[in-house]
């Protein structure tokens, strides 16, 4: 089992947020980006945004830059 991480900066935002997040699990990582997601963004803990936080993990750790598309 890696670690899984997801980061920010791959998602525009008000706030231009540079964090990334990781953890050994998932499910722990989920809940530290839920967390995250609604301190910082605001947002509301809903099953899409769980699942649109599912969908941008990444295996590994956080690059030092951010992910060009």
């Amino acid at each position: 089992m890696g670690r899984k991480y997801i980061d920010c900066r791959e998602y525009p935002s008000d706030i231009n947020c540079t964090v990334a997040l990781c953890a050994d699990s998932e499910a722990e990582l989920v809940e530290a980006a839920v967390a995250h997601a609604i301190q910082a963004h605001k947002h509301s803990d809903t099953p899409e945004l769980r699942a649109q936080l599912k969908s941008m993990i990444h295996e590994g750790t956080p690059p030092v830059s951010a992910h060009t598309a």
